[in-house]
C-alpha cells in the first residue's frame, strides 16, 4: 500500500512527479543523468550523503525499510528535503560527481563557495531529480514516499557492464569482507546471492563472478518493477539503443516525463562517450577487448539466462 500524499517544498517549490534514474552498477545511468540535469526545469542531484547513509541501509538490509513501513518513507524524503536544497553552502556540499554532472569544477578545498555557485537558478526548477547509485533497492521506498515518482531504468548487456564494474575500486570495494553480510542478510539481493551454493561459494568466487552475481540481481529487481509498476510511471532504457539513437531516446524520454530533454545535449554525450571513457560508459560490446575468455565465460554462466531473455547473444552460442 502507497502511503498518502505528501506535500514536500524546496526552495518554495512543491515537489511534483519526481524523476529518479535508476539501474545495475555501471548500467549507463550516468548519461541520462547527465542530460536531464542540463535540462531546463530540473533539478537533478546524485551521491549526497543524506541520501546515501539512507538508500545504502535500505539497500544493505531491505528488512529495516520492512519494518518501519511508512516511516522509511518518512525517512527517505526527509533525506531529500535536504539534499534538494539550493543555496551556495549546500551546492558546496555536493559531492564531485555531482558538481561534474552540471558541468560545475570541483568545490575549492576549505574555502567559502562563492555566492552565485550553484548548479540550477532555484528560481528555474520545476522538478527534481535524482540519479544516486544504487537507487534499484530502494524503489519501493522511493514510490512510497513520492507515490506520483516517475522511475527511469536503464539495462545494458552485463559484460559490458562487468567490464566496467572490473575497473571500478568503489565498486569493488563492497566485495571486501568486512562490507559482504552475506551470514546476516540472505537471500542477499544487493550481491544478487539467492542460494546456498552461492552463498558459500562467494568467498573464493573470482571477482567477474561476483561483478556478474551483483548484475543479475538488479536485473532481477528490474523485472519485477516492470511487472508492479504502472505503466505511467517506469520507462525502461535499453543502453545500446541509447548508443545508437540517442535524439529518438530524447524524444520518447521527454514525452514520458512531460518535460523536454534536450536531444542535441544526450546525442553529444552519447558521441563523448563512445570517444572515450565519460563516466561509466564504453562503447556497446567492448566486453570483447577488455575481458578475457574466462571472464566472459563466467559471466555467461552466472547471468547467461537474463543475458538471453534480455535479447543478448551468449558467446557460447556463437
Amino acid at each position: 500500500m502507497r502511503s498518502t500524499p505528501h506535500i514536500l517544498v524546496i526552495n518554495g517549490t512543491k515537489v511534483r512527479r519526481p524523476v529518479f534514474v535508476l539501474g545495475a552498477p555501471h548500467s549507463g545511468t550516468e548519461l541520462l543523468a547527465r542530460a536531464i540535469k542540463r535540462s531546463p526545469g530540473f533539478h537533478l542531484t546524485t551521491g549526497r550523503p543524506e541520501v546515501l547513509r539512507v538508500t545504502y541501509a535500505f539497500a544493505r538490509r531491505p528488512a529495516i525499510a520492512g519494518e518501519r513501513e511508512r516511516g522509511a518513507a518518512r525517512v527517505l524524503r526527509d533525506a531529500y528535503a535536504q539534499a534538494w536544497q539550493v543555496s551556495a553552502r549546500a551546492c558546496g556540499e555536493c559531492p564531485a560527481e555531482c558538481r561534474d554532472l552540471g558541468g560545475l569544477p570541483p568545490a575549492p578545498g576549505g574555502s567559502a563557495p562563492a555566492a552565485d555557485a550553484t548548479c540550477v537558478d532555484p528560481r528555474g526548477i520545476a522538478r527534481f531529480a535524482d540519479a544516486s547509485p544504487d537507487l534499484l533497492y530502494s524503489a519501493d521506498v522511493l514510490l512510497d514516499a513520492f507515490p506520483d515518482a516517475q522511475l527511469v531504468q536503464v539495462i545494458r548487456d552485463g559484460r559490458d557492464a562487468v567490464a566496467d564494474m572490473l575497473d571500478d575500486e568503489r565498486c569493488l570495494a563492497w566485495f571486501r569482507p568486512g562490507l559482504a553480510n552475506l551470514d546476516t542478510v540472505f537471500p542477499n539481493a544487493f550481491f544478487g546471492v539467492e542460494d546456498h551454493t552461492e552463498r558459500n561459494r562467494w568467498p573464493r568466487a573470482a571477482t567477474a563472478v561476483k561483478c556478474a552475481l551483483r548484475w543479475r540481481g538488479a536485473v532481477r529487481l528490474s523485472a519485477k518493477l516492470r511487472l508492479q509498476v504502472p505503466e505511467e510511471q517506469l520507462f525502461t532504457v535499453r543502453y545500446e539503443d541509447l548508443a545508437a539513437r540517442p535524439r529518438k531516446l530524447a524524444a520518447d524520454l521527454s514525452g514520458y516525463l512531460d518535460a523536454e530533454v534536450s536531444r542535441t545535449a544526450l546525442g553529444g554525450l552519447v558521441r563523448a562517450a563512445a570517444g572515450g571513457r565519460a563516466g561509466d560508459a564504453h562503447g556497446v560490446g567492448s566486453w570483447r577487448e577488455r575481458l578475457t575468455s574466462r571472464q566472459a565465460a563466467q559471466v555467461e554462466k552466472v547471468a547467461g539466462i537474463e543475458l538471453g531473455r534480455l535479447g543478448y547473444r551468449l558467446a557460447s552460442d556463437a
